[in-house]
């Protein structure tokens, strides 16, 4: 099973550029088994994409990013709008909805983009995943976040990011069970290349300054 567990589409303002059946085409194009929708504080584009697929061999599953205090957290299986920005309201509420909890790119410094600035093994009982494969993360950012998982003993995650159609499924999670439980057992292995998510990161960023 092929995943790309962290993608956007337009909803994710302002960098967000994909229609949801854009994102569908591509995603089967590239021929994933799932994909995890998860744009900026709403669920809008899973909700839109999940309607939109009619094919039972490809999971969509609705997501979100939340942007916290301390950094962007990952949910996975939401099933309502999450109404908390507050790291730890946020993640009781991602309890009661039975999410996966997942942080990503925790290592990632840009220019206005500051890494996860709370200390994950202070919450590692009530996250699941580290993203430890980000398409756009350089190199020693991926490194950093595998060996905080390893340190840490919990799962890792790889996903595009993908903003660009480009670079939907670049960057994917490969196992043999649900995700779940694939987590659970710590069992997903990372592949991919961030060359396309590089590009299209200068790309949005351009643009963004545009």
């Amino acid at each position: 099973m092929r995943y790309d567990l962290h993608v956007h589409t337009k909803y994710s303002k302002p960098c967000g550029h994909m229609e949801p059946a854009t994102l569908l085409k591509i995603a089967k194009k590239r021929n994933l088994d799932g994909v995890a929708v998860c744009d900026h504080n709403t669920t809008k584009g899973a909700l839109a994409v999940r309607k939109l697929n009619k094919d039972q061999n490809l999971e969509v599953i609705p997501g979100i990013e939340i942007k916290t205090q301390y950094g962007d957290v990952l949910l996975y299986y939401v099933q309502e709008e999450i109404k908390s920005y507050d790291l730890f309201e946020m993640l009781d509420e991602a309890k009661q909805q039975d999410c996966v909890v997942v942080i990503p790119h925790a290592f990632r410094w840009w220019p206005l983009f500051k890494a996860f600035s709370y200390p994950i093994e202070k919450i590692k009982n009530r996250i699941h995943a580290v993203e430890a494969f980000n398409g756009r993360n350089f190199f020693w950012m991926n490194w950093l976040a595998q060996r905080e998982a390893r340190r840490l003993g919990i799962a890792k995650t790889a996903g595009s990011d993908a903003h660009f159609s480009l670079e939907i499924g670049r960057v994917y999670s490969k196992f043999n069970s649900t995700l779940r439980e694939a987590i659970k057992k710590k069992s997903i292995e990372l592949h991919g290349t961030t060359i396309f998510g590089l590009l299209g990161a200068i790309d949005g960023a351009i643009k963004r300054k545009i």
